[in-house]
């Protein structure tokens, strides 16, 4: 891997984690976007769906569909948020919080074996390498807007 770019090492990683994910989930008939979306959302006050998106780091056509199915499942509830009038409140319900509880149980699981196949001082800086890529790429340290 070593004469692979960092971005390629990046996508074909992530990837690889995502259909590891959504091979679990399928088991469960689900998705891992609607996992990952259940652990986004707070179980006890919920989540405002404007903070949902910009959270997951989702487009919000994609978790407008996502959450539409989400609820014909009956995992959440939409309320009107007594805040903001515009906006609404995205509650689990309680299939929904046992459905994130699975979701959790996978992720633990994954971060476990990860841990105990990888030794704490490169685990170390491993998050310390994925802290400058993001802090990188979200404050446009590579390419600005002003580049064609």
């Amino acid at each position: 891997m070593k004469d692979k770019t960092i971005d390629y090492i990046l996508r074909t990683t992530w990837l690889a984690v995502q259909k590891m994910y959504n091979e679990e989930a399928l088991k469960f008939g689900s998705t891992m976007a609607t996992g990952f979306t259940l652990l986004s959302i707070d179980p006890e006050k919920g989540t405002p769906s404007t903070a949902l998106g910009p959270k997951m780091g989702m487009e919000a056509t994609s978790l407008s569909r996502t959450l539409k199915t989400m609820e014909k499942k009956g995992l959440i509830t939409r309320k009107p948020n007594p805040k903001d009038g515009r906006g609404v409140i995205i509650s689990l319900t309680d299939f929904g919080i046992e459905k994130r509880d699975a979701s959790k149980d996978k992720v633990l699981i994954f971060n476990e074996a990860i841990k105990n196949n990888v030794p704490p001082e490169k685990l170390k800086h491993f998050y310390e390498v994925a802290d400058v890529i993001n802090d990188m790429v979200c404050n446009k340290k590579i390419y600005n807007q002003s580049d064609s």
